[in-house]
């Protein structure tokens, strides 16, 4: 049995879960995609996958295993791809991947559009609330909303989010003004995991280095951004999210922004492409074909989520700090 052939239907079942999976990916009979991996477990002389009646999860050899195959699989790919220069057209699988939020509302619906402007691509989108190792799990594109550190990634501008705190009118009217952090302690508080169930920093005071850790009861907790945003339209409390998170409800008044002049400083957004893979005619087409629709939309959630005046019961605007 030919050993790259056997580790495309290894990698398969891992991206599709079963064996079963990568038997109808690469229509091959299960007992065809089982014989595969034996073959590759018998040539390593170790067990790859566990296997049960639903699922297959990696050995420990079977996790070092598959990021040399990707990575070998990958290599072959762009050598293919580097013989046959610009006659080679955007075809194949893409994998991105995302966080769900800004994953279902602005990249889902450019991934369709880019599906129909290139019929011979398929898209794999993975969402996820955590980064992905691009190489490890054979990612081609991630969006990225974080400050990067890996010089092995090509990154490409795309935007900037905000970390506002926002409540809703009905809410701002019938409790005490909130003029700096600290009134905070005072409110009631709607909390998302990811961005702290009891409490939340801001930047420091000037003549100050400490940034302000603000300590409070969460009166409800929730881990659904979908539940966190309608909680707070409703005027449970007060809101700690990204900006595009709330975009909607700050441009149609359902929420304000409070405490902007205390915002912690912008996090960048990128596109992120492994090195080497924008020389992949599928990737290539996906980044000049997303870039332009994706520094739309994150400028659009930055206008809508710019105040333009405080409401009646915050404090009168200061100038920026410099």
């Amino acid at each position: 049995m030919d050993r790259i052939d056997a580790m495309k239907v290894f990698v398969a079942a891992l991206d599709e879960g079963s064996l079963a999976g990568a038997g109808r990916k690469l229509g091959r009979s299960p007992a065809a995609v089982s014989r595969a991996i034996a073959f590759l477990e018998t040539h390593v002389g170790a067990e790859l996958l566990h296997r049960t009646t639903r699922s297959i999860r990696l050995s420990e050899a079977g996790e070092r295993y598959a990021v040399a195959c990707r990575r070998i699989l990958t290599d072959l790919e762009e050598a293919d791809i580097a013989a046959a220069g610009e006659r080679s057209a955007p075809r194949g699988r893409l994998t991105v991947t995302a966080a769900v939020a800004v994953g279902e509302s602005l990249l889902r619906p450019i991934l369709d559009e880019f599906m129909n402007a290139h019929p011979t691509v398929s898209v794999r989108l993975h969402l996820l609330d955590r980064p992905a190792n691009l190489i490890d799990e054979g990612i081609d594109v991630a969006l990225r909303i974080a400050h990067l550190a890996d010089s092995t990634l090509v990154a490409l501008p795309v935007g900037e989010v905000r970390r506002v705190t926002t409540a809703s009118p009905r809410y701002l009217a019938k409790h005490p003004r909130i003029t700096q952090p600290g009134d905070l302690a005072e409110h009631q508080v709607v909390a998302m995991t990811h961005f702290g169930i009891d409490s939340w920093s801001f930047p420091p005071q000037a003549g100050s280095a400490m940034p302000r850790t603000v300590q409070f009861a969460p009166r409800f907790i929730v881990n659904s951004l979908r539940a966190a945003v309608a909680s707070a339209v409703e005027g449970r409390g007060v809101l700690r999210s990204f900006s595009y998170h709330v975009a909607d409800e700050v441009a149609q008044g359902r929420l304000r922004i409070i405490l902007a002049e205390d915002e912690v400083p912008p996090l960048p957004v990128h596109l992120v492409v492994p090195h080497g893979r924008l020389s992949v005619p599928k990737v290539r087409a996906f980044v000049d074909f997303a870039l332009p629709k994706l520094r739309a939309g994150f400028d659009e959630w930055c206008k809508a989520c710019t105040p333009k005046a405080e409401a009646p019961t915050q404090r009168k605007a200061r100038p920026k700090r410099g």
